[in-house]
């Protein structure tokens, strides 16, 4: 009989690359009946998973009873939270907890979250306001300290974030950031395309990856090579430029301009991941991510 596997953001771009990978793996579809969690079931893009043969359901998980109803029974759960929507820490936080709490009383077997590393943290508080980096560390925090079989995905710098980091003035793009061009490492990660192969690795290798975490992106890149590759698959004009801070913030709306600032502060120092290699990651792979020549190309007409 199949397990139900439960994805939370299912028509978002992490919960929507899982579902799309599961389905599209002959064991694991086999293996697995996928229950997706949406906010409106009834929605053209739910509808469209429920003809694949996914069962969708709504769930308040600002509550434990709410997150109940969509772990209820479950094997495996993907949990994966939206810092943005309230823009408020404590309530990305006790969503990560109500989950947890609930999928610890239906029995889950295994929870996969999508995390990140607490900046304040590995910055020894030099950069202490990256929100929503560090309410997602607290989540994972809390999760390890459950009890419930668990592993961190990390998902690295969406490549789609690109479509508004470049500024266009006449026919030149231009990504003005505040930090060194050659040193900030940046690990690119495509979402909506390769959460999915990560997230498989997480399930397809567990009991062994229990506890860990997984670095989802495809590789480091400068800010220099990732214009350069950007010009050469485009044939767009397009530079690269180190600006003041303030000059950084400028561009942004004052309520995210520190917490911008900062979480691209942190491709230089400390690093997004720490200074951890992708390659333990990259391994429990089975088909390779995406390359980001390979996503400007696939999106071109976005720039």
């Amino acid at each position: 009989m199949s397990k139900i596997l439960t994805v939370f953001g299912a028509t978002g771009n992490q919960g929507g690359s899982v579902i799309k990978a599961i389905l599209a793996d002959p064991a694991l579809s086999k293996q697995f009946k996928i229950r997706g969690v949406t906010r409106d079931p009834s929605k053209p893009s739910s509808q469209k998973l429920v003809a694949a043969g996914v069962e969708v359901v709504s769930a308040d998980i600002s509550s434990v009873e709410g997150a109940l109803r969509a772990v209820s029974g479950a094997h495996t759960v993907f949990l994966v939270t939206n810092f943005w929507e309230s823009m408020k820490k404590e309530v990305e936080l006790s969503q990560g907890k109500a989950v947890t709490e609930a999928c610890k009383q239906a029995g889950v077997q295994h929870l996969i979250f999508s995390s990140l590393r607490n900046v304040t943290e590995i910055s020894n508080g030099r950069l202490p306001n990256v929100t929503h980096f560090d309410g997602k560390a607290e989540i994972e925090d809390y999760i390890r300290a459950s009890g419930i079989s668990s592993t961190f995905v990390l998902p690295g710098l969406f490549m789609s974030n690109f479509f508004e980091f470049f500024n266009k003035q006449g026919d030149t793009y231009t990504l003005a950031w505040p930090v060194n061009l050659e040193k900030a490492r940046v690990p690119l990660f495509d979402a909506a395309q390769d959460t999915g192969k990560f997230v498989k690795a997480a399930i397809s290798n567990w009991p062994s990856t229990a506890g860990q975490r997984i670095l989802a992106a495809t590789d480091y890149y400068s800010p220099k090579r990732i214009v350069d590759e950007f010009q050469q698959v485009t044939g767009y004009k397009a530079q690269a430029v180190e600006v003041p801070s303030e000059t950084f913030k400028s561009f942004l709306p004052e309520p995210i301009a520190q917490e911008m600032l900062e979480n691209i502060q942190l491709l230089e120092d400390p690093g997004y991941f720490a200074g951890e290699s992708l390659e333990p990651s990259l391994k429990l792979l089975d088909s390779k991510p995406t390359l980001w020549e390979e996503f400007v190309k696939q999106n071109k007409e976005k720039f």
